[in-house]
């Protein structure tokens, strides 16, 4: 089974790839820093020993994200997508910084879309798949200081949504996958010993667990939350 992970060389990302290595899955991973990247790549190889392919791109910039669904397609149609790229930046709908809406938008939801748009026609031809789109809780409800972000990530959920309508007749699931607070870089220096928030391996393994239903079902949403509710 082909495994595509975008964002992977750290965080939920990295996460879900341990998840699927460990469980003998071949992967493509990719991220945008490549020493990053092929740390992750090592680690998993090391431990795991299965064939893990990794190349770095910058999938803000739709040519990459392009390129990087061809480079997929070369080591054959893919069994699960998992569309992980993204960034957290706080930022009000009135005080937006220059250009941080379109940086937003090109790293969390056109990375997913363009790269799908590249592996559909061969996943359609052979009726089957899976694709997880990582959304977030911020793609439910709105709050304070997080407009940008949250309109970017209400995008790809909205894509999500009409992607499971589009695909139901060709036998390919999506997920969308609305995570709460996780022990990740966004969260960097938060001292987590009471569990307060999540950890990426809990995303993971329901990710993973959602993989491997039957084909006559398809999980739309998972929404985690830490136990005692949003931050």
């Amino acid at each position: 089974m082909i495994v595509v992970i975008t964002g992977a060389s750290r965080g939920i990302g990295f996460a879900i790839a341990k998840e699927f290595a460990k469980n003998g899955h071949h992967l493509c991973i990719t991220s945008h820093n490549p020493v990053k990247l092929y740390k992750a790549m090592e680690f998993l190889q090391t431990n795991y020993g299965h064939e893990i392919h990794a190349k770095a791109f910058d999938l803000s910039v739709k040519e990459n994200a392009v390129a990087y669904g061809n480079w997929c397609l070369n080591y054959g149609s893919p069994d699960i997508v998992i569309n992980n790229a993204g960034i957290f930046k706080e930022g009000s709908i009135a005080e937006e910084n220059e250009g941080a809406m379109e940086e937003l938008m090109n790293t969390n939801f056109y990375s997913a879309f363009y790269l799908t748009q590249t592996l559909l026609p061969s996943m359609v031809e052979k009726k089957s798949g899976h694709i997880f789109n990582i959304c977030s809780i911020a793609s439910l409800d709105a709050y304070p200081n997080g407009g940008l972000y949250g309109i970017s990530k209400f995008a790809l959920y909205g894509f999500s949504k009409n992607l499971r309508e589009e695909l139901k007749l060709h036998s390919i699931k999506v997920t969308s996958v609305l995570t709460g607070a996780v022990m990740t870089d966004s969260w960097e220096g938060f001292d987590n010993k009471e569990k307060r928030i999540m950890e990426a391996e809990d995303i993971a393994h329901i990710v993973y667990a959602a993989s491997q239903l039957s084909i006559a079902a398809c999980v739309e949403d998972i929404v985690l939350r830490p136990q005692l509710g949003d931050l």
